[in-house]
């Protein structure tokens, strides 16, 4: 004999309990906007994500109040926001996935700690790290971020703007990490002159961190400003540290050919 089994709806197939924290219940309304149809209303958002309807519909006002979300008929959508930053991580991804390999084979060569960075607002976002053969303890991670007036891949990308972009980004007094931090945007602008005039080399000389100094280029593309950064980083003193000039020269050569391997990929966006 078979017994017809009735389809169970999302909600009741839901694993465990509800997500509790807001962060939780914000993920697991995005997620419920998955498969070709981008609309869901919000009956079904509340049974996709096992919450109460109640709860589903005072947090999609505030997502779509944040542009995570958007109305549309019969429904909602998911928001520009939504768009801006998965379209933001996807060019992230190509730029590290394009010059990755090359970051890590030249901190093989030289024994330095090398970084990977894009230009986020007045920070900087560290898309790749490597460490090479060096021991050297550098107080940064893959995905930290550093302010950019402070940092040599921050001042690199800085560069490359207008000084009337950089005007509006930062204020007139400059948060100190360190005693040698540049402490005013009148001096961030005569800092940005000198690396535009040394072929966009920028370096930090105990900046950003005490005891480190570090080297960056751009990564430049086909329209004007940069992509991302590299840079080079050790300790002041220690037995394997090369001089800035040298760092730079072989930087410039990692950075066109990181270029070259960027753009048949990015090249569309630009």
């Amino acid at each position: 004999m078979t017994v017809d089994v009735p389809v169970q709806p999302r909600s009741a197939q839901h694993s465990g309990p509800p997500p509790s924290s807001m962060i939780e219940r914000m993920t697991a309304i995005l997620d419920a906007f998955d498969g070709p149809d981008p609309v869901r209303s919000l009956l079904e958002v509340a049974d996709r994500t096992g919450l109460p309807r109640s709860s589903v519909h005072r947090i999609i006002d505030q997502m779509v109040r944040l542009r995570w979300l958007a109305h549309a008929p019969g429904g909602y959508r998911l928001g520009t926001r939504a768009l801006e930053v998965g379209g933001l991580a996807v060019e992230h991804n190509e730029i590290r996935e394009a010059v990755s390999p090359l970051l890590h084979e030249v901190c093989q060569r030289t024994g330095m700690v090398g970084h990977l960075g894009v230009l986020d607002g007045p920070e900087v976002l560290y898309l790749d790290k490597a460490a090479g053969r060096s021991r050297d303890s550098i107080p940064t991670r893959l995905g930290g971020r550093m302010p950019a007036h402070c940092t040599a891949v921050g001042k690199a990308l800085l560069a490359t703007l207008e000084p009337s972009v950089v005007e509006l980004a930062f204020r007139e007094r400059l948060p100190q990490r360190t005693p040698r931090t540049i402490g005013r945007r009148a001096e961030l602008h005569r800092e940005l002159d000198r690396v535009r005039s040394h072929q966009g080399i920028a370096v930090d000389r105990e900046e950003s961190v005490a005891g480190v100094v570090c080297v960056a280029v751009p990564i430049r593309g086909r329209a004007p400003g940069a992509v991302a950064a590299l840079s080079l980083s050790g300790r002041l003193g220690g037995p394997r540290a090369p001089g800035t000039s040298r760092l730079a020269h072989i930087l410039v050569d990692v950075a066109d050919e990181a270029a070259r391997a960027v753009f048949p990929r990015c090249g569309r966006r630009h």
